[in-house]
């Protein structure tokens, strides 16, 4: 079997999708859609967020990462890309899970924009009650 050049995880947090791979032997380049991490992603904690995963596994500078993102905002693609980094290092190494899992990195946020109904102002905000 031939090596692999990158291992890849998708992530998904509200309408936002991202590809992550990352490729081994790197020396820590992070890029976000052909652009430096801190060009896309410049608001104070998002990088944290996002790399949270490769800190909790001290896999910090080990890789080099590339990443597809569309869809969502900018915290819905934070939470895509966190998401996605953690699926690809259980690829890397299968052993990581449970601190992956103890952190929380491995379960999609499931919540998302509920719809607007019919004769409500949003979601779920009724107009005000009138009696006269």
């Amino acid at each position: 079997m031939t090596e692999q050049s990158y291992y890849e995880g998708i992530g998904r947090r509200k309408r936002a999708t991202a590809r992550v791979r990352i490729y081994p032997g790197g020396d820590g380049t992070f890029i976000v859609n052909d652009r430096p991490l801190q060009e896309y992603f410049p608001r104070l904690g998002d990088i944290d967020n996002l790399m949270a995963p490769l800190r909790v596994t001290e896999q910090e500078g080990r890789f080099n990462v590339s990443v597809h993102v569309k869809g969502g905002g900018i915290t819905g693609q934070t939470g895509a890309v966190g998401h996605g980094l953690a699926r690809a290092l259980l690829k890397v190494d299968p052993e990581l899970r449970p601190i992956l899992r103890k952190g929380g990195y491995l379960t999609r946020d499931a919540r998302e924009k509920e719809r607007k109904k019919p004769g409500l102002k949003r979601a779920r905000k009724a107009p005000t009650y009138t009696k006269r």
